[in-house]
């Protein structure tokens, strides 16, 4: 379920521009999983526009956020990221929860620098790859994952964003078939 070995230690040759690609295809990959199961619930437009913003902006990946540190405090808010006695227990919230954490990830991650951050940020996408695979009949979303965070790292974003809104939308339908009817 780990990022591979290959690919953090690309992560930590490669620089920030390589570390911004990176995690901005990770969260645009998971993405549909937090827009697309909090669609809807009342009083989450804010945090809706706000995520939606904050993953169109991780692909200025020459220049950090200026802001990536006020992102970081302003996500911690989400619900997604509030301790609960009783933990995540329902389909949406888990994978809502990784979507949360990939951002959070991302923006620290684009802001520092950090590779360590970077790899913290596609353990999240795996993490919830994996579950999803294991859950939905001949999903090998997990493989899928390893793939494209493979391909972050050859440097061409036009083929990576298509490649990862294709993804995002395959996994938000993996995930709509495992809810409740």
């Amino acid at each position: 379920m780990l990022v591979e070995e290959a690919v953090a230690e690309a992560l930590r040759d490669g620089g920030r521009e390589a570390i911004r690609l990176y995690v901005s295809s990770c969260t645009e990959r998971m993405a549909p999983l937090f827009v697309g199961l909090r669609a809807g619930e009342p009083g989450r437009e804010a945090d809706l526009d706000f995520y939606a913003e904050s993953v169109r902006d991780l692909w200025y990946v020459d220049r950090p956020l200026s802001d990536a540190a006020e992102r970081v405090r302003l996500l911690e808010r989400f619900p997604e990221l509030q301790p609960d006695e009783e933990g995540i227990t329902d389909v949406a919230g888990t994978y809502a929860f990784f979507a949360v954490l990939c951002l959070r990830y991302a923006l620290l991650a684009h802001g520092s620098g950090s590779a360590d951050d970077a790899v913290s940020c596609g353990h999240a996408a795996l993490t919830a790859m994996g579950m999803l695979d294991q859950n939905a009949a001949g999903a090998s979303l997990h493989a899928e994952e390893q793939q494209l965070q493979s391909l972050s790292l050859s440097g061409d974003a036009s083929d990576l964003w298509d490649a990862s809104v294709t993804a995002g939308r395959e996994r938000f339908r993996a995930v709509l078939g495992r809810l409740p009817r």
